[in-house]
This record gives structure tokens, C-alpha cells and sequence, in this order.
């Protein structure tokens, strides 16, 4: 069977106050806003559309998987070990929550962050070969 799904258009994170997150992943991740209003924010980052919807106080992604490890739901992708590097000395130089950089047994190495309202993310230091073909990047 072939897939009909081409890629991920949208995200959904659940935040308290929209445009005080907004900020946040604008200064701290380089996102662009595209939409503002009292309910949520829509931003422009990696290719893809973020919904910052407001939630009730403490709504978060992610989930505790079987050993009750706080899992995340989402992975960015840099490219390479030095990009992943740069990008976790920078954001711990604005105060970004992070954790250290990890060899977890698989190709590249990854860090967790988190966001103004505690919700949990991935990086990873190996961009996708379908992703690397598809816009010609080395």
C-alpha cells in the first residue's frame, strides 16, 4: 500500500498565555509568527505550522512511557553533531531549561529541552535521508 500522507503540516502545543509563549519560541527557537489571537498563536518553525493553543494551567505534551520516563512527543532534527552543539550552547546561554547531550546507542546524539510552559522536546543530530535528498542539503 502506498502512503498518502507527504509530511506533518501541523502541531498542537498547549500553553498558558499564547503571546507570552509566542515570544518564547520566537527569541528562543526562530520562529516566525503568522497569527495572533486571545485562543492561540500560529507560528512558522522548520517547515511546519505551530498551533500555541491556550490550555488549562499545567496541560502539557508528552507522556510517562512503562519506567514512568517523562517521554516527548516531538523531535527537531539540526544537522550534524556540531549544529547540535551550537544549538544547545545557545540555549542554555538564554536560559533555556536543557538536559546534557546524549549517545543514546543509536546514529547521532540528542538533548531534551523545555519550553516556557514545561513542555518536553528532542533534538537530534542526524537530519533524515529523505529530508537531506529532498532539499539538497549536505
Amino acid at each position: 500500500m502506498s502512503t498518502f500522507i507527504q509530511r506533518v503540516g501541523t502541531t498542537y502545543v498547549p500553553v498558558e498565555d499564547p503571546k507570552k509563549a509566542s515570544e518564547w519560541y520566537q527569541q528562543n527557537l526562530g520562529a516566525k509568527e503568522t497569527f495572533l489571537n486571545h485562543d492561540k498563536v500560529i507560528l512558522d518553525l522548520a517547515n511546519q505550522s505551530f498551533f500555541l493553543v491556550k490550555a488549562k494551567q499545567g496541560e502539557r505534551i508528552g507522556f510517562l512511557d512503562y519506567n514512568e520516563y517523562e517521554h516527548f512527543t516531538m523531535t527537531f532534527e539540526v544537522n550534524g553533531y556540531s549544529e547540535l552543539a551550537k544549538f544547545h550552547t545557545l540555549l542554555k546561554a538564554k536560559g533555556v531549561r536543557v538536559g546534557e547531550i546524549e549517545d543514546r546507542g543509536h546514529p547521532g546524539n540528542n538533548f531534551v529541552f523545555y519550553d516556557l510552559d514545561g513542555n518536553k522536546f528532542d533534538v537530534w543530530s542526524e537530519l533524515s535521508p529523505v529530508f537531506k535528498e529532498k532539499y539538497q542539503v549536505d
